[in-house]
């Protein structure tokens, strides 16, 4: 392939057909590879064909090509790789104005990293998300969000998962999907008081009350019991709560972090609302 190198001493013209000769023989290498299982030389041929769809200025095709190789990448388990072509994939979508298929990318990308790379995983979930809520088209990133969701769940990541919520909540305003938004509200509340953390719970449901939507919702309802429930020290209503009801209708994570509340002991609770009230009212 010594055309590569010395494209200075030929014609804008030659050096394009070299590019597209050179293309479909790598396109071919790459079918008859991926056809025989020779996974790591298909990958290779695919990256080539990539990159000389690149060259010739067709993104499209060498996005395809860039998601072919990332696909194989992650047949061979090379994890480093299925990141970087997914996203490379990303890039090639986005120069063509397409912003759904540049999100797509990352998502499969994201999706294939979950169990090895979570972190990375939800890094690319994030960004499909930016992608498509630059173009406007927020409520194409629930899913999205709510794999992202599950991924900060599943590392424990609990606060994560808590702010995301409240992001995707943002996002659902914009879009006027009201239901998803008092789920993602309601999502939020139930993970910090998961953490046991009620005073964070109690201020996310102050902030999220500012919405009037959620504060007449069926969610926000059950936010304000659940959270009375709390103050009350009731864990029999705590537990019913998690029962049939809005909860049930949130996503299968949420309702199990839901079904083990509460977390810690209430009582404790109580002894930290007493001492706040001690200082509020300790005037020296």
């Amino acid at each position: 392939m010594g055309f590569f190198y010395c494209r200075t001493k030929l014609s804008f013209t030659r050096w394009n057909a070299d590019w597209k000769n050179a293309t479909a023989l790598y396109e071919q290498a790459a079918v008859g590879y991926r056809f025989k299982k020779e996974n790591e030389k298909a990958k290779e041929a695919f990256e080539k064909a990539s990159k000389g769809q690149e060259m010739i200025s067709s993104p499209w095709d060498a996005a395809k090509h860039m998601e072919s190789a990332a696909s194989l990448a992650k047949e061979l388990g090379h994890w480093n790789e299925v990141s970087d072509f997914y996203r490379k994939a990303s890039e090639l979508y986005r120069e063509c104005g397409r912003s759904q298929p540049a999100s797509d990318a990352l998502g499969k990308g994201a999706s294939a990293l979950e169990d090895t790379n979570p972190d990375e995983a939800v890094r690319l979930y994030i960004d499909a998300c930016e992608i498509l809520e630059e173009d406007g088209k927020e409520q194409m990133a629930f899913d999205l969000y709510r794999a992202a969701t599950s991924t900060y769940v599943k590392l424990e990541r609990y606060t994560d998962a808590a702010t995301l919520l409240l992001r995707w909540g943002v996002a659902a305003d914009k879009c006027n999907a009201v239901n998803s938004q008092c789920k993602a509200y309601l999502s939020a509340i139930i993970i910090y008081l998961y953490m046991h953390d009620f005073q964070q719970a109690q201020k996310c449901y102050n902030d999220c009350s500012q919405v009037g939507a959620f504060l007449s919702s069926d969610q926000g309802r059950c936010a304000r019991k659940l959270l009375s429930a709390y103050e009350e020290g009731d864990i029999e209503e705590i537990k019913r709560l998690a029962q049939p009801s809005p909860i049930t209708h949130l996503d299968h994570v949420i309702i199990k972090l839901a079904r083990k509340l509460p977390t810690g002991d209430l009582k404790e609770l109580e002894k930290e609302e007493d001492k706040e009230t001690l200082d509020e009212n300790d005037l020296t």
